[in-house]
């Protein structure tokens, strides 16, 4: 019997790994406080010119995550492949998601990042998992993006039928107003990335995250 396609979980927290947002701690314990946590999602995320060390992180990460999250690997399609990742993330300027499914097959979960409503709709036309929108407040990370704003959130919300993930300065004060617009999942990056406690930083994270508001998707 031919395995089905995993689904992006909804309502909890995505921690995105971040190679140049981890400072205080090795990956691979991030990522395993991030499981003890409940994390049911985590990306890796390497933007520097290191690919021998992105694919060496991988693999690394593939092998202690193994089954119990989902595992993303930031736009590069190769090294999601060779290290067996469950998906990939894309960029507005990265492959188009027919291609990235070509490579990875069928079953892979393929993500996008949408800066504007038309991009959201374009993506979701093109086929992909998940919609992510941001950033959302402004974000050491993606210092040259403006913030989309909560607003954004909201519409798109209610112009696609795909699950829609928010990103881009999100902490634990601030994060009670991504939940109040029902977004399906809310991507962390520093805050998790540079946090000495991370099962502590996911807790106070996800405090909440089972809001008292509607869950219609």
């Amino acid at each position: 019997m031919a395995l089905k396609k995993k689904r992006v979980p909804s309502f909890s927290i995505y921690a995105v790994l971040d190679r140049q947002s981890v400072t205080l701690r090795p990956l691979t314990a991030i990522a395993s406080d991030c499981l003890k946590a409940g994390i049911k999602i985590i990306q890796l995320r390497d933007k520097t010119e290191d690919s021998a060390r992105f694919y060496r992180d991988a693999v690394a990460l593939k092998k202690l995550i193994g089954t119990k999250a989902l595992y993303i690997i930031n736009d590069r399609i190769d090294i999601a492949k060779l290290s067996n990742a469950d998906g990939v993330h894309l960029g507005q300027y990265d492959i188009p998601v027919a291609a990235a499914r070509k490579i990875l097959g069928p079953k892979a979960i393929v993500g996008k990042s949408c800066h504007s409503l038309a991009q959201a709709l374009s993506a979701e036309k093109e086929g992909v998992d998940y919609i992510s929108i941001g950033p959302v407040f402004s974000t050491p990370t993606k210092p040259d993006y403006k913030p989309v704003g909560i607003g954004l959130l909201e519409k798109v919300r209610t112009h696609v039928t795909l699950p829609v993930v928010a990103i881009g300065g999100i902490t634990k004060d601030n994060i009670h107003l991504v939940r109040a617009t029902n977004t399906h999942l809310i991507a962390v990056v520093r805050a998790i990335g540079k946090a000495k406690d991370t099962v502590k930083a996911v807790k106070e994270l996800s405090e909440g995250v089972s809001y008292g508001v509607s869950r219609q998707t």
